[in-house]
């Protein structure tokens, strides 16, 4: 069974394409237009723009997902359908839906963050039981798989700034630039990582073992450069994104761990875009090793917004045995942690 998938959730149209044999995803192809140069100069997504940027792209990306595939159409069409942005969201679920109903098609309504754990399967193969982690510049969210074509369990997410929101606004912060994850990793690597010791948010006995919470450390990191500059001392822009991005690892990864041995299960997933990150990766590399755990990664380009993840999960759902959605499905841009939406 050959599956499209259509992602528009946010700031990447992507355009995926898997063979679906009954019990796995074979890569097939993978369309995506990032519309990232135009938010730069805002420094962050700008909704409206990202909107008008999915309806330009999205036919010429299904033009060349289709090509590169070597399909005239799939057998059934999977679509994200929330959360995202409301007007991005609109733009890919019409085009799905239109999609769908030219070539008489099913369509599946999918979750983005199942999409982004599913994915890892074209790279890692079947999935065992787990535990998710997702970091990106929208999510920070703990999820626990059984299976992929099963509900997943949200054990927990963050309670202010997304972890990857924190990285854009101390990179801005530092004049790093939009987007900030890749400057600030970049900028890190010549800093000294316990330069300087930024909190570590709800890490407390009292505090939600799985929550996260990193509007503190971001707020840290700005009092820490006010004062250096009412001081008359010059900002070490590396030892500051050092020591901001070693706050982050830090709690990211412990709690990840965490997680990990509160469902007795011995893998964890990365996924999302700020996953790139190269210190959440070593040091969650050096608490799986040590405790024993099976660190699933996939590569960088899979674990930005892509429409393969969007088709990898439909497939799952597939062949989970789930009815397809009606064309009447609506989009849910706050929708919460599930595999499908019917």
């Amino acid at each position: 069974m050959i599956v499209m998938g259509i992602e528009s959730s946010c700031d990447e149209t992507g355009v995926g394409v898997v063979d679906w044999d009954g019990e796995s995803a074979t890569l097939l192809a993978d369309g995506v237009a990032s519309s990232v140069d135009e938010h730069a100069r805002y420094g962050g997504v700008v909704p409206e723009v990202a909107s008008r940027a999915h309806l330009q792209a999205m036919v010429p990306t299904m033009t060349r997902a289709r090509e590169a595939a070597g399909i005239d159409r799939p057998d059934a069409i999977a679509v994200t359908i929330g959360p995202g942005l409301a007007g991005a969201l609109l733009v890919g679920v019409a085009a799905a839906k239109a999609y769908a109903l030219a070539w008489d098609v099913p369509l599946y309504a999918v979750n983005h963050l199942g999409g982004h754990v599913a994915v890892d399967t074209l790279e890692h193969g079947p999935m065992p039981p787990s535990v998710a982690l997702l970091v990106s510049g929208g999510h920070t969210h703990l999820l626990g798989i059984e299976q992929l074509s099963q509900p997943i369990i949200e054990m927990g997410t963050t309670v202010d700034d997304a972890a990857g929101e924190a990285f854009d606004k101390v990179a801005r912060l530092l004049d790093l630039g939009y987007p900030g994850g890749p400057a600030l990793d970049a900028a890190a690597r010549d800093g000294d990582p316990s330069a300087i010791a930024f909190p570590r948010g709800m890490t407390g006995p009292r505090d939600a073992p799985f929550d996260f919470s990193f509007s503190g450390v971001k707020t840290a990191v700005a009092r820490f450069v006010e004062g250096e500059v009412r001081a008359g001392r010059e900002v070490s822009v590396p030892d500051v994104a050092a020591s901001f991005q070693e706050a982050v690892a830090d709690v990211l990864t412990a709690k990840a761990i965490r997680a990990c041995q509160a469902r007795e299960v011995t893998t964890l997933v990365l996924g999302g875009g700020a996953t790139a990150n190269s210190r959440i990766r070593s040091l969650a590399q050096e608490r799986t090793a040590r405790e024993g755990i099976d660190l699933r990664i996939p590569r960088p380009r899979l674990c930005t917004d892509n429409g393969v993840m969007v088709a990898t999960l439909g497939a799952h759902v597939i062949g989970g045995g789930a009815p397809a959605s009606p064309l009447t499905v609506a989009t849910d841009p706050g929708m919460s942690v599930q595999i499908s939406k019917l």
